[in-house]
């Protein structure tokens, strides 16, 4: 299971990619998988961010989402933003053409 995340880092959240169409989401306090960053539940600390990881593995066993991994958040604000390019790019669609993808909304 892939991890992306800094040892040093405060605040987690966890995506997957759904199986539906292969989309990234994120998993919410509320249990559920979102489309939308700024949904997704902000973990602060180790132990929080494996309680996240686990509970994400329901979405696995349910074969809702494949998967999951814990990647660093900017929580502060209590809205999960992606520190890493990476999560940046998964967050806002492809790079190519920004008609394309969440950035388009």
């Amino acid at each position: 299971m892939a991890q992306h995340i800094n040892k040093k880092a405060r605040f987690h959240s966890v995506t997957a990619n759904r199986l539906l169409d292969g989309e990234p989401v994120y998993l919410t306090a509320a249990n559920v998988w979102s489309d939308v960053i700024t949904d997704a539940a902000i973990a602060d600390g180790k132990e929080e961010g494996a309680k996240l990881l686990e509970q994400a593995q329901a979405g696995v066993v349910d074969q809702i989402v494949v998967n999951p991994y814990l990647f660093d958040v900017d929580g502060e604000d209590g809205e999960a933003k992606p520190l890493s390019v990476r999560e940046q790019i998964r967050a806002a669609g492809p790079t190519v053409r920004l008609d394309l993808g969440k950035q388009a909304s």
